[in-house]
């Protein structure tokens, strides 16, 4: 089974509470995200490890990272509940990926990329590259995930880069590196990780490991346009204190539902969310997708916080999935003609 505990708390001094590097460990042995975790680690007293202690090999490396679809939950925590800033967000893991493709060149630090305007992966990967004191080369880079929309596409292509770089040299390399590297860039989504995090991402710094979201979909639609992580982050306002609290409210009753496959209470915390979120980043369909859901029993809304997507949530292993799958894209077909379905990322040990 996926870890469902995690052992975190917000002490309300302000002090961090903890997690066990094991359930983070556990969790990326997980069938299901193994293949993204190749050459990463989350703990240990070096940043740079070499497989068996020996000099790493030059190798061709790939490697992936999945999206999130929006966040389940983003916010900000009471003053003095967080080390540093209390902005925070609980990601929901969809499988739509982001791949990259490593080329070593001997004798440059260098590292050209394609499409060549991924300049937010080229800085990061020449950044590791010396880090790690190994050659630069070509990334290639190959995304599922529309740019702009609030998909997580930069954050899944800074990693996937960060991943197939490690691969290539036969290298692990710490988590902690990578987001010190992201962290430098932009504000990141928490899809470093397995399963479902709270995730501070503007410092990024892992809060809490939540555990494995249960089996759900997403029938998604796409109001248009692009939103760019940076300028949304710079003009985003503060929080009044009585949201402050909801949300820490919210946060605690995620930390409880999703270990549980509580999906009800992921839905009700995922639509509370997003109708907190209309005076910061409005929604031009989100009281007609809210009716949607209401008028076909689906689980609730998600959005993307700093994105365009707006989607409704639906238990994929419910008896009636099928049935309410059809009746919801047929209730939101006329704000999106062509809505898409995302599958959450979902443990299965």
């Amino acid at each position: 089974m996926p870890i469902q505990h995690s052992t975190y708390s917000i002490d309300p001094a302000g002090s961090r509470g903890s997690f066990t590097t094991t359930e983070l460990l556990e969790a990326a042995a997980d069938a299901v995200w193994r293949p993204y975790m190749c050459h990463q680690t989350f703990g240990g007293t070096a940043e740079l490890i070499a497989e068996n202690g020996q000099q790493p090999g030059i190798h061709y490396g790939e490697a992936l990272c999945c999206g999130t679809f929006g966040e389940l939950l983003q916010g900000q925590l009471p003053a003095g509940s967080l080390p540093g800033d209390p902005h925070f967000l609980v990601t929901m893991p969809i499988a739509v990926f982001a791949r990259a493709h490593f080329m070593p060149i001997a004798g440059t630090r260098s590292v050209t990329v394609y499409p060549p305007h991924k300049l937010k992966a080229k800085r990061l990967a020449e950044n590791l590259v010396i880090a790690l004191g190994v050659s630069g080369g070509t990334l290639l880079l190959q995304s599922e995930l529309p740019e702009g929309k609030g998909l997580a596409s930069s954050s899944a292509d800074l990693v996937a880069a960060a991943r197939s770089i490690a691969c290539c040299f036969k290298r692990r390399v710490r988590t902690s590196l990578i987001e010190k590297l992201m962290a430098e860039i932009e504000p990141s989504d928490g899809v470093m990780y397995p399963g479902v995090v709270a995730y501070q991402q503007r410092a990024c710094s892992l809060l809490s490991f939540l555990g494995q979201m249960p089996p759900l979909a997403i029938v998604g639609i796409d109001e248009g346009g692009t939103i760019e992580t940076v300028d949304y982050d710079q003009r985003r306002g503060e929080i009044s204190a009585g949201h402050r609290a909801e949300y820490h409210q919210l946060l605690d009753r995620a930390r409880i539902a999703i270990p549980r496959g509580d999906t009800a209470t992921i839905g009700r915390i995922a639509t509370t969310s997003a109708l907190l979120n209309q005076e910061r980043a409005p929604k031009e369909h989100l009281n007609s997708m809210l009716k949607a859901s209401e008028a076909t029993d689906a689980l609730g809304l998600i959005v993307a916080h700093s994105g365009t997507m707006i989607g409704i949530l639906l238990d994929r292993m419910a008896d009636d999935f099928p049935r309410k799958l059809r009746s919801v894209v047929a209730h939101v077909s006329p704000f999106d003609n062509s809505p898409k379905i995302y599958l959450t990322m979902t443990g299965c040990r």
